[in-house]
């Protein structure tokens, strides 16, 4: 009969995997702020200023925060939903990737603070997504073919304190989003954050009561 058993460097023991401190939904406060133009550039349009852009700077860089918070005892990632059927994780288009994010998730998530709440803690980037050219899907691994990428977007774990505001405007929603139901749900929530359950599996989640 063959042995099953976890091989001894894994050490069999979730315990030994990587802690990551999560607080309860109800430690935040969610407000509103007025609402922002929303892109309604045609397809065509896009694809010029897309490729205006690449012959004047070079590969577009993307940034994304996973953020995840405790609600009825299971880790939640929390996705801006616009127009209430895309779902993005928070972020958007950088230079430098970690002070970039910061200055991102403050615009998005916290303004009207005034620069008043507690810095954003970018932790560890969690993976890398590629697009080959403007039209295509994105790729979690750059195609060996591929010399010239068109966009990179990296997520990075962004760690929340015991308290924070946060404020969106008025035509997006912040939700809470179970991991289970975002795991392989492609359809739903697109390629990269149907796979952010994949990328946090290296993590036990510590859910600290408040």
């Amino acid at each position: 009969m063959g042995d099953h058993s976890i091989p001894e460097e894994n050490g069999g023991d979730p315990s030994s995997s990587t802690a990551l401190d999560i607080y309860p939904l109800s430690c935040y406060y969610f407000g509103s702020r007025d609402s922002v133009s929303l892109n309604t550039e045609t397809r065509a349009d896009r694809l010029l200023r897309l490729t205006a852009n690449y012959d004047a700077v070079g590969m577009r860089s993307c940034v994304a925060a996973v953020i995840v918070v405790e609600l009825f005892k299971h880790p939640h990632l929390l996705l801006l939903q616009v127009q209430n059927s895309i779902y993005r994780l928070p972020g958007g288009r950088v230079r430098q990737d970690t002070d970039c994010l910061k200055r991102k998730l403050a615009s998005k998530l916290s303004a009207g603070e005034d620069g008043r709440g507690p810095d954003w803690e970018v932790g560890e980037c969690l993976g890398m997504w590629w697009r080959p050219d403007f039209e295509s899907v994105l790729y979690p691994y750059l195609p060996p073919n591929i010399k010239w990428p068109k966009e990179c977007t990296k997520l990075y774990l962004v760690k929340l304190p015991p308290s924070r505001r946060f404020i969106v405007p008025k035509n997006s929603r912040l939700l809470a989003i179970p991991l289970c139901q975002l795991h392989e749900n492609d359809e739903t929530y697109g390629p990269i954050i149907s796979g952010v359950p994949q990328l946090l599996s290296k993590y036990s989640f510590n859910m600290v009561e408040p």
